[in-house]
């Protein structure tokens, strides 16, 4: 047995690595661990979520950001950015339609000081006040604790916040000066403490990125245990200053989405919009190596180009809400089923998959992964090829 399969196979039952552990994980990842953890990590997901996959409103609400980060396409100096700020009647417009068509959790992103805390307050509390049962995500950057609290009160329920890296070396390269690695790190403690469902994340082969500092963003997950965790593979956008770096790759953040999910087998799992950017069946992908949430963009989409973090976003195919059918279609066939309800996190394990991670069925599984590929190939291969062909045919036409 390989060192990378005994591993994910202590971090399957234990669901911790030493620091050392982690990075051995990431600098030795090989197609033989890439498949062992895909399988594991799906069985994991499916013992607390079954085939669901929950999906989410998304409301890019403007673009204006007094951040200055070094990799991000509407950052402060870029002075080609069109920007934008919607109002909240536009909002209230995109969650009466989101809402007419099934979704029942809406997701506030913007830039940092995008609006005030003030005005992000009354947005929520509208929003609660009509869609009493639909969960209130928001992803808005950094706050003040006072101020966070008020939005928790005013009905928010959980609350996005990328650590982007956890090493604070590898932060500062990333950022200006005038950016606290410690003071993200701050916000996302005070999330946590004050109630929230909160999430972190990260991207995956960005610049002066090293299997050391993936090692520090695996710990940093396992140790503050959040509820969600949104990654997806760095990508360039000309207009900054790392502009000229290479993208992430879409094969190492799939790997990394396995190895988190079996980190924290109940998290919510993003298979992020720049997943599906690098690759036509990147959400694909990232569903089969235990993703479980996807977030359509419910933008007015007069606005959803000039929210363009990095180059070449997809917003306008799958990505639309308004294609939400065609998405369940995309996710039927890979043997998944959309679901519209608020989604919230999973909190207790089936007794199945308690026996399965005290190695019941270890070898069993280990033999199949062995024998050319085992369950995850099996499954892959039974996509329909045309279901693949007109997904990369809509993807260039993105």
């Amino acid at each position: 047995m390989s060192e990378l399969i005994s591993l994910i196979d202590k971090l399957n039952i234990y669901h911790s690595l030493s620091l050392e552990e982690y990075e051995r994980l990431i600098a030795g990842r090989n197609d033989e661990a890439t498949a062992y953890a895909r399988t594991l990590a799906d069985r994991a997901r499916r013992d607390f979520y079954g085939n669901s996959v929950f999906v989410r409103g998304l409301i890019e609400i403007g673009n204006v950001c007094r951040n200055d980060c070094l990799y991000c396409g509407i950052r402060r100096s870029n002075a080609a950015c069109s920007r934008y700020v919607l109002t909240r009647e536009q909002i209230m417009d995109c969650c009466a339609e989101g809402y007419a068509l099934g979704f029942r959790t809406f997701v506030m992103q913007g830039g940092e000081n995008v609006k005030s805390a003030d005005e992000i307050c009354q947005t929520v509390k509208a929003i609660r006040k009509e869609y009493p049962d639909c969960a209130i995500t928001l992803s808005l950057g950094e706050y003040s604790r006072a101020d966070y609290a008020r939005m928790r009160e005013a009905g928010a329920d959980r609350y996005l916040l990328r650590h982007e890296t956890a090493d604070k070396a590898h932060y500062e390269k990333l950022h200006p000066s005038g950016m606290s690695f410690d003071n993200r790190m701050r916000c996302l403690r005070d999330l946590k403490e004050l109630g929230f469902q909160v999430g972190c994340g990260f991207m995956v082969g960005s610049p002066f990125q090293t299997a050391h500092t993936l090692a520090e963003d695996l710990k940093f997950i396992e140790t503050f245990s959040p509820d969600m965790c949104g990654i997806g593979p760095f990508i360039p956008h000309h207009e900054t200053p790392l502009g000229n770096y290479p993208a992430g790759s879409a094969e190492e953040t799939i790997y990394l989405l396995s190895i988190i999910r079996l980190i924290k087998p109940n998290i919510l799992l993003p298979a992020t919009t720049a997943l599906g950017t690098v690759s036509p069946t990147g959400r694909e992908d990232g569903i089969l190596a235990g993703a479980n949430v996807v977030m359509p963009n419910l933008s007015p989409v007069s606005v959803r180009k000039k929210y363009e973090l990095y180059e070449n976003k997809i917003c306008t195919g799958d990505e639309s809400a308004q294609s939400l059918a065609h998405l369940k279609a995309r996710m039927e066939a890979i043997g998944f089923n959309v679901v519209t309800d608020r989604g919230d996190i999973k909190r207790s394990e089936c007794k199945e998959y308690s026996e399965y991670k005290k190695g019941k069925t270890y070898g069993n599984l280990r033999s199949q992964i062995h024998e050319g590929g085992g369950i995850y190939k099996r499954r892959r291969n039974t996509r329909n090829d045309s279901v693949r062909k007109r997904q990369q045919e809509q993807h260039r036409t993105y």
